[in-house]
């Protein structure tokens, strides 16, 4: 679940609010230059993918995954969508994950990962203690939840499971190349579902005898 907020504003208001500013307002000074053209605080890339951070710390990585310029404005250089699941990134300066160095990152829904020059993720997998979801010549996927926490939202009247999910793989798009990542996932509990009945001409079908 990715929650986004939109803001909007009223151009004409804008419009004038700074007529009326730059009648009465001092000159700004250089101090107030440098402010507002400070490039953003670049986010803690290695703490967010070794889920050393929360939700709220990946959430705020969203307007840069989805606005090109704003991911430039990190360092981040987008990169062609090789995997349609994966928004890939290549950063101007490399980051160490798990004592790996790498420039590549990439986010897929609620997760953010490090791609490595590691043609093997089993022995990373196992250096991290990570349990085994699949493991095959062809694929291989190992996870483990680190910490998981509840806490009721008042204004839905839900109560919002936080899971913070430590992942090692690989995918055929990236061979020789091992994924490694935290997934950030925020969902809500309630009542388990029904199963659905199945219609009355499947309920009554009769198997084909060949």
């Amino acid at each position: 679940m990715t929650v986004r907020v939109n803001a909007a504003c009223v151009a004409a208001a804008l419009i004038l609010c700074s007529g009326l500013a730059s009648a009465s307002a001092p000159a700004p000074t250089p101090a107030d230059t440098a402010d507002k053209t400070a490039a953003p605080a670049a986010p803690d890339l290695p703490a967010l993918i070794e889920c050393r951070r929360e939700i709220a710390d990946f959430l705020k990585l969203d307007p840069a995954v989805h606005d090109p310029l704003k991911a430039v404005a990190l360092g981040w250089k987008p990169l062609p969508q090789v995997n349609p699941f994966m928004t890939e990134f290549e950063l101007t300066a490399p980051i160490t994950v798990f004592g790996h160095p790498t420039r590549h990152i990439a986010f897929s829904g609620d997760s953010v990962m490090a791609i490595l020059d590691l043609p093997d993720p089993r022995p990373l997998a196992h250096q991290l203690q990570l349990e085994t979801g699949i493991d095959t010549p062809a694929k291989a996927i190992f996870g483990k939840q680190l910490r998981a926490t509840e806490r009721f939202d008042p204004d839905s009247g839900q109560t919002l499971i936080q899971a913070i999910i430590l992942n090692v793989s690989n995918v055929a798009t990236h061979p020789g190349k091992t994924l490694v990542g935290c997934s950030y996932n925020l969902d809500t509990e309630g009542p388990e579902p029904e199963p659905a009945s199945p219609p009355p001409a499947a309920a009554n079908a009769v198997p084909n005898a060949d």
